[in-house]
């Protein structure tokens, strides 16, 4: 418990607020600034939580020495971390729920727009920034994990990291895990809000098929778990948020048995070596094989004797050992050539530290950290396909890769359970009926505005350049890949229908679902950002 204040100094504060709010009616009718907003704030969240010790430890105004230290901490996109880039007015580090609760109300009772960060994985950095004067609510001190061995469940906060969960898991036992994403530094929230996947999607599907349970704080600042949000908001939690409905605080979620070895490997060919028979042959096999192998393909520009080429390289995990796996993709895959030499038994917590470019035999104590070595600058977009990609379409394709120079593309194979899951079980749509998924990709470390130009303009073309390959009306995209690139809203009067333009590409016909929803749980469209679900218009 916070310690009490003496009077006198809580009556000194009460006068200092008094005249800061004298202060803020004079500036209310200009744009908000850090003065007009930070005090008014301060005072509410010291009335909401009766603590100004733990107001003053948790609020960061930009006049903070630890403002950009804090700010630039959960920045993972270098795109943003620019002095142009828009700043919070105001940046808030919640201890526990209660400052989430209060920091809502407040937020409201001013009229400040909330960015909310768990992990900064945004690829667009819409949980970080805005046009709009606004605040973040950053989510990173509220990471504990809680594992239940005997239940077989986790109780999970949203500010955590997946590399935390995975290791506290593994912490508990050795054939219990987690089917969510690869990088240990993504946080939880965001990853889960828009479904969330990782090497084990053909198995067990996406992560928000193993929620039981959600705490959120809602837009009148009521903490609300499963049974008290009801069905429809539950629906649209899973693969439907990323800021639309409220902040999320925790998901309980149901783990997963996984073999005490499992088995890993990577392969690559050049065109040179017959990669584009690889590829055809992948489509084919990859989506419908057991589902217990998952295949990823990546195809990438990259020099091989001297000269530019396509590089194509088969990223597996199989949740089974060696000699069962080789004896399966030599009557599969055939093509593949895979020997026992390319593979390696491990645990599956070594695993997961190999998909994320460890070496086998790394501490597992490394996914506790938090920090990366540096932020890269990057673009990625998303697409679906629903039918297998020819051997001349595919000739072209690396044509066009091998002219662009840098982007890259990577199939996730679909299958499986993924096809076991109604389209309309949960917020997520893109389920039975697609072989893949593309993620574009391209990266780079040139920090000049003509580098961000050059690159953007790659990847778009490389992005249309596919179009007559994935999915058609909508031209379906995946959320966790966030791209404004295919809408945005600026919540003015055409604002549902900016909405249904992104909208129905993310979430296809269950669009129509979560706006009612959203128009029931938040009427006023308090949490929105460049993307978030609308409400509906009131002549609808």
């Amino acid at each position: 418990m916070a310690k009490s204040h003496p009077v006198g100094f809580l009556s000194f504060l009460s006068i200092v607020l008094v005249l800061a709010l004298q202060f803020h009616v004079s500036v209310s009718l200009e744009s908000p600034t850090t003065q007009s907003v930070y005090l008014p704030f301060l005072q509410c969240l010291i009335n909401q939580t009766n603590s100004a010790d733990e107001v003053s430890n948790i609020v960061y105004a930009q006049t903070n020495a630890s403002y950009t230290s804090v700010l630039r901490a959960y920045i993972r996109n270098a795109r943003f971390n620019r002095t142009s880039t828009p700043k919070p007015l105001i940046i808030i580090t919640p201890l526990q729920e209660s400052h989430v609760q209060a920091t809502v109300i407040c937020a409201k009772s001013i009229g400040i727009q909330i960015k909310i960060r768990s992990g900064g994985h945004d690829y667009e950095g819409i949980s970080y920034i805005s046009d709009e004067p606004f605040i973040i609510l950053d989510m990173f001190n509220l990471r504990k994990i809680t594992v239940d061995i005997e239940d077989e469940t986790a109780f999970i906060q949203a500010g955590a990291t997946l590399g935390e969960v995975y290791y506290r898991i593994w912490e508990k036992s050795k054939v219990h895990g987690f089917p969510a994403g690869v990088g240990h530094t993504v946080g939880v929230g965001g990853h889960v809000g828009a479904a969330g996947y990782g090497s084990m999607l053909r198995k067990y599907g996406l992560t928000i098929d193993h929620i039981l349970d959600i705490q959120i704080v809602d837009v009148n600042g009521r903490l609300l778990n499963r049974e008290s949000m009801g069905d429809d908001l539950f629906w649209a939690l899973r693969g439907g948020d990323r800021g639309s409905f409220g902040v999320i605080i925790s998901y309980t979620v149901q783990l997963v048995p996984v073999p005490e070895k499992v088995t890993v490997f990577r392969v690559q060919r050049f065109l040179a070596d017959n990669a584009t028979d690889l590829v055809v042959q992948w489509q084919q096999v990859a989506p419908h094989i057991d589902d217990r192998l998952f295949m990823r393909l990546l195809m990438q520009p990259a020099t091989n004797k001297g000269q530019l080429t396509v590089r194509v390289s088969v990223v597996t995990l199989f949740l089974g050992g060696a000699d069962e796996l080789v004896s399966l993709l030599d009557k599969e895959f055939p093509l593949l050539r895979l020997t026992k030499e390319n593979c390696t038994e491990t645990s599956w917590i070594q695993s997961v530290l190999w998909w994320d470019n460890f070496p086998i035999g790394t501490s597992p104590e490394e996914l506790l950290d938090r920090e990366l070595d540096s932020a890269n600058f990057l673009r990625r977009k998303s697409d679906y396909v629903q039918n297998p990609i020819s051997r001349d379409e595919l000739e072209w394709i690396w044509k066009k890769l091998i002219e662009l120079g840098k982007p890259g593309l990577v199939f996730n194979p679909y299958g499986g359970r993924m096809n076991k899951i109604p389209a309309d079980a949960t917020a997520f749509p893109h389920r039975a009926g697609n072989l893949f998924k593309i993620q574009y990709s391209v990266t780079w470390d040139d920090p000049s505005a003509e580098a961000d130009k050059n690159y953007t303009t790659r990847i778009r073309r490389l992005h249309s350049y596919m179009t007559p390959f994935v999915s058609k009306n909508p031209r379906s995209a995946f959320l966790n890949y966030r791209d404004l690139d295919i809408g945005t809203n600026d919540f003015g009067k055409d604002s549902y229908e900016q909405g249904e333009v992104y909208g129905l590409k993310y979430f296809n016909d269950n669009f129509y679902r979560l706006v009612k929803i959203k128009t029931a749980v938040d009427p006023e469209n308090f949490f929105r950002n460049e993307q978030s679900i609308p409400t509906l218009p009131k002549s609808k």
